[in-house]
């Protein structure tokens, strides 16, 4: 008997369904030959202090470092406090039963690390020895799984994988576990104040922002404009520089030669400069730029957009989801035209993919070195039908980026002139010739919206002409936004570093902050705890969260550029880097946070009662 293990129940009915399998049981279902089973999630965890003898919250516990951790069923609360969760044992048992009956083991967790670290930690706690087969899939179609248990790989090939996803557990409960304690306990508070080894530098970016936003003071500039008419065609120039004071301002003001003064050919063109530049379309989605676009456009949150994705997913519409990948190899490209063809039949996107088919598709996203475990996000091209409003949404915005990626470049022209009237002025402008990838969801031009003019007339050097108007604008400084959950993950991905390219920002994606598959846990963890709060779309520090910051800002849980480089370093250990040297660093961390936030948790109930009142 061949046994199946999925992650959850509603995939192991699929995978049973593609087999023909229909006898249901209780915990699995079975026929032609095989068994599927199933978890719900992380059926097991890393046991809590008391399993290792530390009871009770106490200082002399720390740092509490078990030389070997252990694996606990998981906990449900009850008045009685937390238990073993019964429907857990219920199912630990069926599976124990039917790992040892099997002749032979598939593991078809979600491919990726935690789905891994779910399987294994299953495996190890049933002290199984039976050797098993993994199944890869990057779609859960009826096609890729057939021919993924037709390409099954042998388990070991996937012990870095898990030996990665064991050493973040182990760093996560060492961080979190001795952080958590060292914090409360110096603080005296009667209640938990949780930091993790993601979450606290995540916050700590949340509070630094906010309070960035909240005590900048603007600062008056002022600027001067000029409107110029050529052959009765308006267009708008500023003053290539700002003034921090108005007198100088108004000096400058009074020179230039508008037609109200009397001079009807105030304006010289001094220079025009036309540059064409060709745009690339952008990289294909992953998880984390999808729940940007996502956030943008719809205000889902980070969870929400995971939650409607992978149900896009598990419905065979969309390939898997917590991809960190924007890339896909030659493959999967050679899958692309027939995807486009199916996309004729979009109610939105249809003319684009038929002239999609016209043309050579663009190879920007193709690139089998930049493939992590996952290709990007894609549509399958299995039929759609009765999908809510916000799933469809999230599906457009997978087949759209899809038609983008592989459209053709947009080509526009950028145009400068410099213009002279008692002081030297900039006008520019835009024009898109040909909108290539743009046209697919009739894009705005980024470079546009801050313009003042759309288009610019002809003009040439030498030339003078009229100026109507002119005006001396008094404006303000601004400060950064507020984090929102779109541009919180895009900082994410680096560290908080603020990198507009779009591939030198994935290029640092191994160290950034949390992976494309938690970074949405990490904002609904903070919520939690009551450190943040959603205000509108932005990401608001509580008062609690304020005081938690103002304690531990300067510690090195709170870097998150630090933190960020042990992001890399698990991914080190899943291309086969030591376990143990990772191990030692890790250890050696926990030692100095958990001293730092010992001593620097004194008084942190008095600074939380006071920011309170």
């Amino acid at each position: 008997m061949k046994v199946v293990i999925a992650e959850k129940p509603s995939v192991a009915r699929e995978l049973a369904k593609v087999f023909g399998a229909t006898t249901k049981r209780n915990g699995y279902i079975e026929g032609k030959g095989y068994t599927f089973t199933w978890a719900f999630g992380h059926l097991l965890q890393l046991a809590p202090p008391q399993e290792y003898g530390f009871i009770g919250w106490r200082r002399q516990h720390l740092p509490m470092l078990p030389k070997k951790f252990k694996l606990a069923i998981r906990k449900v609360k009850t008045k009685d406090g937390f238990v073993d969760d019964p429907s857990v044992k219920k199912q630990l048992d069926i599976i124990k039963q039917l790992f040892d009956e099997a002749t032979e083991i598939i593991v078809a967790t979600d491919a990726g690390r935690e789905g891994e670290l779910i399987f294994r930690y299953i495996y190890y706690f049933l002290r199984c020895k039976k050797p098993f087969k993994r199944l890869w899939i990057s779609s859960q179609t009826d096609e890729a799984i057939k021919d993924g248990f037709r390409n099954l790989k042998p388990g070991t090939d996937y012990d870095t994988l898990f030996n990665s996803a064991h050493c973040r557990s182990e760093s996560d409960w060492l961080v979190g576990m001795n952080a958590t304690q060292a914090l409360s306990i110096s603080a005296g508070s009667r209640s938990v104040l949780s930091l993790g080894r993601v979450q606290t530098p995540t916050l700590a970016m949340i509070c630094s922002r906010y309070l960035e936003v909240k005590n900048f003071v603007p600062q008056p500039f002022y600027q001067l404009a000029i409107q110029i008419d050529k052959d009765g065609q308006l267009f708008k120039a500023m003053s290539v520089n700002n003034f921090e004071k108005k007198e100088e301002a108004e000096v400058l003001f009074e020179k230039i030669e508008d037609i109200k003064s009397g001079f009807p050919l105030g304006a010289e063109i001094v220079d025009v400069e036309a540059k064409p530049r060709k745009e690339p379309p952008p990289l294909l989605h992953d998880l984390s730029s999808l729940q940007q676009e996502a956030n943008k456009k719809k205000g889902f949150t980070a969870d929400q957009t995971l939650g409607l994705l992978q149900n896009l997913y598990e419905n065979k519409l969309v390939s898997y989801p917590r991809t960190g990948s924007r890339y896909i190899g030659d493959d999967v490209f050679a899958s692309i035209p027939g995807l486009i063809e199916k996309a004729q039949s979009h109610a939105v996107f249809g003319k684009q993919a038929e002239y999609l088919l016209t043309v050579p598709l663009n190879k920007r996203s193709v690139n089998a070195k930049k493939v992590t475990d996952h290709h990007a996000i894609l549509p399958t091209g299995e039929p759609v039908h009765g999908l809510s409003d916000d799933k469809q949404a999230i599906y457009d915005m997978v087949v759209g980026r899809m038609l983008e990626a592989f459209h053709q470049e947009c080509v526009k022209e950028i145009t400068k002139i410099t213009i002279s009237s008692g002081s030297i002025f900039v006008a520019n402008g835009t024009v898109i010739r040909s909108p290539g990838w743009r046209s697919v969801l009739n894009d705005k031009d980024d470079d546009k919206k801050e313009e003042d003019n759309p288009s610019l007339p002809k003009v040439k050097a030498g030339e003078h002409l009229p100026l109507p108007e002119k005006a001396l604008l008094e404006k303000l400084t601004k400060p950064k936004a507020m984090y929102n959950e779109a541009s919180l993950l895009k900082a994410l991905e680096t560290s908080g570093k603020e990198i507009e390219d779009e591939e030198l920002r994935y290029a640092m994606k191994d160290t950034g902050l949390g992976t494309p598959a938690t970074r949405a846990s990490i904002i609904e963890t903070l919520i939690t705890r009551e450190y943040i709060t959603r205000e509108k779309r932005n990401l608001i520090p509580t008062q609690k969260g304020l005081a938690v910051y103002d304690v531990v800002k300067d510690q090195k849980i709170a870097q998150a550029e630090l933190t960020g480089q042990w992001e890399k370093r698990l991914e080190e250990i899943r291309s086969g880097a030591s376990v143990m040297d990772f191990k030692t660093e890790i250890s050696d961390y926990t030692r100095t946070i958990t001293n730092e936030l010992l001593v620097a948790g004194t008084g942190l109930l008095h600074k939380m009662e006071n920011k309170t009142n």
